[in-house]
This record gives C-alpha cells, sequence and structure tokens, in this order.
C-alpha cells in the first residue's frame, strides 16, 4: 500500500471478527510476543479467542472499527468500557501509513459523539508506546506487568 492511496476505516462486522482477531494474534506474534513471558503470550491468545468477549461485541458493548484497504482488513481497533482502547493492531505492510492514528481518531470522534468524553486510556505495549507518545497520549504510570502481559497505562485527552 502506498501512502496516496485511501483506505476505509469503519465500524466492524459481525463477519469481520474472526479475520480482526487473527490479525490481531499475528501482528501480536511478530513484534510483541518475544517481549512477553510464556504467560503473556498465553494471557494474550486467550484474550482474543475469548467467546464472552465476542458475544459483547455481538451485543455492541465492545466497539471496534476496522480498516480496510483493497479488499484486505489492514487495520483494527477495540473499545471497552466506553473510553479504553483495549485492542490496536496494523498489518506489517501498512505500518507507518497513518492507519493506526487514523484508527485512534476515528474511535476517538466516536467517543466525544456518544459520550461527550474527551479523553481515551491505553494499557500501551512495550512495542506500541513509541507509537502513542508520538500521537500525544501521556503515560499515567510507569511500566507494569500483570498475568505476564507488559503495559503502560497512558491516556489521550483532546
Amino acid at each position: 500500500m502506498r501512502e496516496e492511496e485511501p483506505f476505509e476505516i469503519r465500524f466492524a462486522q459481525e463477519d469481520e471478527w474472526e479475520e480482526a482477531m487473527g490479525l490481531a494474534w499475528k501482528t501480536f506474534l511478530e513484534f510483541e510476543a518475544g517481549d512477553y513471558t510464556p504467560e503473556g503470550v498465553r494471557s494474550f491468545e486467550d484474550f482474543v479467542t475469548d467467546s464472552r468477549l465476542r458475544r459483547m461485541f455481538l451485543l455492541g458493548e465492545y466497539r471496534m472499527l476496522v480498516a480496510r484497504h483493497g479488499g484486505r482488513l489492514v487495520g483494527m481497533i477495540t473499545l471497552r468500557d466506553k473510553t479504553h482502547i483495549s485492542l490496536l493492531f496494523v498489518e506489517k505492510s501498512c505500518h507507518r501509513k497513518g492507519i493506526g492514528r487514523a484508527l485512534i481518531a476515528r474511535m476517538a470522534d466516536y467517543v466525544r459523539r456518544t459520550s461527550g468524553c474527551r479523553r481515551l486510556t491505553v494499557n500501551a505495549s512495550p512495542y506500541g508506546t513509541a507509537f502513542y507518545h508520538r500521537i500525544g497520549f501521556r503515560d499515567l504510570e510507569s511500566e507494569r506487568r500483570q498475568n505476564g502481559i507488559i503495559f503502560t497505562p497512558m491516556e489521550y485527552i483532546w
């Protein structure tokens, strides 16, 4: 994908769940799993394969936006608890094309329109921390570990 080529961002359809979670898992393995203990990798896998999470998505309680380009799903972002980014992944070939930034901007607009809130939070992985800093997130605490998952709690206020 060249930078000038457009991509579409929209709310995910029910039949895109598996493809989106597959992208999250594949990208996690490629860029993040090396920073985690085996327990952390299992915790992440359990999260993206959790049937309760899928049910929440189907009920509209776990929102997901997808980025598509040329018929392919190239990025995804999910929101839980109305203001917390739960997952954000972009396919390797599409890194540094503005897709992650666009997904966050679209989700921030959704949060503002539906709740009036102008704040997003995220538990940024070691790999994602620099990206979140570049787009305006700030650390709330230092890096933490929970169930083998390593993250830095961050927030974005606009």
